[in-house]
């Protein structure tokens, strides 16, 4: 593990201006979003779709990284080009979703822990050998009666560590997701609550596994009132709340926290990333910026509908929101293509 190798990189998803298009769907999730739209669930469309997201000109511009699935990383543009070298080339760093996604924790009914350690190690340096620089591992949490619970923090926290370890002795980036959901009818101050108590265990238990802050990322949900609490919150609510949990948790070493959207439209996902660096610029230890997938892809998804003559409007519609939110964390003017 070279841990100056690990920062340059942590460093580079996190330059101004910039942050990370997850574009990592498993293919049960991707499947669901493409019958949507009413389009077939096939690999050639699944493919010819992600062609569309990593070939669009200028996507580098406020893009640092971009967060692939298994399938992604092994797939080709239409002329024979790896999906991984065209992002290199437009100097977005490739990354690759390892967990294998969340299950039932036995004896917690409602409450989940994220599988895929097993076998972890060999595949990670599978995932080196293909390009990647850097890993995403997301647990899944949920606010309810008694919910999240000790064993279901605890269970969650150290696979995201145990995770972290491998990717840093592997020579990968860790991103660490630990997702409070947005579903229930829980307050903004109960969902603050429950985010800080499990950020509290997941850096624990990264401390505990030898985890390297200066070498790894946390992908955090904003703290956010549940989707069927009756009083939602202002954006410069949802702004001090997530930033005043994150400064009781994250430490001054971790190079920069990229925000899930997590299940708010595009737009709200915006609007509350860029109130945070409103409300707090210059005054945060770490870089504050997005890891967005739905809120990033939608507009996209719908204009292309499957059609090649739609490509390049599908393009700009996914420049728009890259800019949206590049000027959202500081950017000013870049991807100006896409205004």
């Amino acid at each position: 593990m070279n841990i100056s190798i690990l920062a340059a990189i942590a460093q580079a998803l996190v330059a101004p201006g910039k942050g990370l298009l997850a574009m990592d769907e498993s293919t049960g999730t991707c499947n669901a979003r493409f019958a949507a739209q009413g389009l077939p669930q096939t690999v050639e469309v699944r493919r010819a779709y992600r062609e569309l997201l990593v070939t669009t000109p200028g996507l580098g511009e406020g893009i640092s990284g971009a967060i692939l699935f298994d399938e992604t990383i092994r797939q080709r543009t239409t002329a024979g080009v790896s999906f991984v070298e065209i992002l290199q080339r437009a100097g977005i760093i490739p990354g690759i979703k390892v967990d294998l996604g969340a299950h039932e924790l036995a004896g917690f009914p409602g409450e989940q822990v994220t599988e895929g350690l097993d076998g972890l190690r060999p595949r990670l340096a599978e995932y080196v050998q293909l390009g990647a620089r850097f890993a995403k591992w997301r647990a899944v949490l949920t606010i309810g009666h008694d919910r999240p619970s000790r064993a279901g923090l605890a269970a969650n926290a150290h696979a995201l560590a145990r995770y972290a370890a491998l990717c840093q002795a592997t020579g990968l980036v860790p991103i660490v997701e630990p997702e409070v959901l947005l579903t229930g009818p829980h307050s903004l101050a109960r969902c603050a609550a429950v985010t800080e108590e499990v950020l509290h265990e997941v850096f624990a238990q990264l401390r505990t596994q030898g985890v390297a802050l200066e070498g790894m990322l946390l992908k955090p949900s904003m703290v956010l009132a549940g989707a069927d609490c009756p009083q939602q919150p202002t954006t410069a609510q949802v702004a001090d709340a997530t930033v005043a949990c994150l400064l009781r948790t994250v430490p001054a070493a971790v190079p920069g926290v990229a925000f899930l959207s997590g299940g708010q439209s595009p737009e709200d996902a915006t609007r509350h990333l860029a109130a945070m660096h409103e409300r707090f610029a210059g005054r945060l230890p770490w870089a504050l910026t997005f890891s967005f997938g739905r809120a990033l892809q939608q507009p996209a998804l719908a204009i292309w509908a499957g059609q090649a003559a739609n490509v390049p409007a599908a393009q700009q519609a996914l420049l728009a929101r890259v800019h949206s939110n590049a000027v959202a964390v500081g950017a000013g003017s870049v991807v100006a293509s896409a205004a």
